[in-house]
């Protein structure tokens, strides 16, 4: 039986191989002109971050904080997280982490959010676009690594793009989730007032579906943090870096340090978004 089934293999893996390496040598000069771009915008992110002085942007964190949910215990946390990853000499590392994951977000808000309004718009969009969700989300992050060496070559450019592959499903989802959800009821009332297609679109729809797609966006944060220490397997650095470094030499010091610095960041950016949803519900329920 074994041998009548493998009479009759069908080749999937050496047609995805030729077709990757048609991709490759058709777009790589696009891509690499575009990965030059993006490592721009890292760098000058992180940079920025690394120029103030360490008080200064534990302070402006701790700022946004309060700004944001106008909670002192919110604000002193942030303080003292953020100065205990400058305390274990990490502050680097955590700034790198940091930059990758806002350019990451911004990409995927940048491409996710339009197809996700377009999904939510469209039915016939959305059937399209669901299959290829599906695999994003279902495929092993280690399988779609290997294609990225080269379109993007190593390093955080490259990081950055294998992170989008992953975070940027749920933006695209909630955000068509948000405007599928809004009431037919208030849609026929504005077409009854004769409201455009873009009125509607932009006066009704996305402000009654923010609270939901600020959670995806959320959501996109906390999958590009779960994605730094793979990430660090292609050429990134941060405090993915320093927790493969210390897998690699057995130091569980220096990975659960590492850890503890990621988790900070992550809460720090989790509630921040929250609250950033409850305040725009709050507002447009108002």
């Amino acid at each position: 039986m074994s041998d009548f089934f493998s009479s009759f293999r069908i080749p999937i893996g050496e047609g995805i191989d030729s077709a990757l390496e048609l991709v490759v040598s058709t777009v790589e000069p696009v891509t690499l002109a575009f990965s030059s771009v993006v490592e721009k915008w890292i760098d000058q992110v992180e940079n920025f971050l690394l120029w103030l002085p360490v008080p200064v942007t534990v302070l402006f964190f701790a700022f946004c904080a309060w700004l944001v949910a106008r909670k002192l215990g919110f604000a002193i946390f942030s303080a003292i997280g953020f100065l205990l990853i400058a305390s274990m000499n990490l502050w680097p590392a955590a700034m790198n982490t940091l930059s990758l994951v806002v350019v990451s977000t911004l990409l995927a808000v940048l491409i996710g959010v339009p197809i996700g309004i377009l999904a939510g718009i469209s039915r016939s969009v959305e059937r399209i676009i669901t299959p290829v969700l599906d695999v994003m989300q279902t495929m092993p992050s280690f399988v779609y690594l290997i294609p990225i060496f080269p379109l993007f070559g190593l390093g955080k450019v490259a990081a950055v793009f294998a992170t989008l592959v992953f975070a940027l499903p749920p933006a695209i989802r909630m955000t068509c989730l948000g405007i599928r959800q809004v009431p037919p009821e208030l849609v026929e009332c504005a077409e009854a007032f004769g409201a455009t297609r873009w009125q509607r679109l932009f006066k009704l729809e996305l402000p009654l579906a923010a609270p939901t797609i600020l959670a995806g966006i959320n959501q996109t944060v906390m999958l590009a943090l779960s994605m730094v220490v793979i990430s660090a397997m292609i050429g990134a650095q941060g405090l993915g870096g320093e927790v493969w470094k210390a897998i690699n030499r057995l130091q569980v010091d220096m990975a659960f340090e590492a850890g503890i610095g990621i988790v900070i960041i992550a809460i720090f950016l989790d509630r921040l978004l929250q609250k950033l949803g409850l305040r725009a519900s709050s507002r447009w329920q108002s």
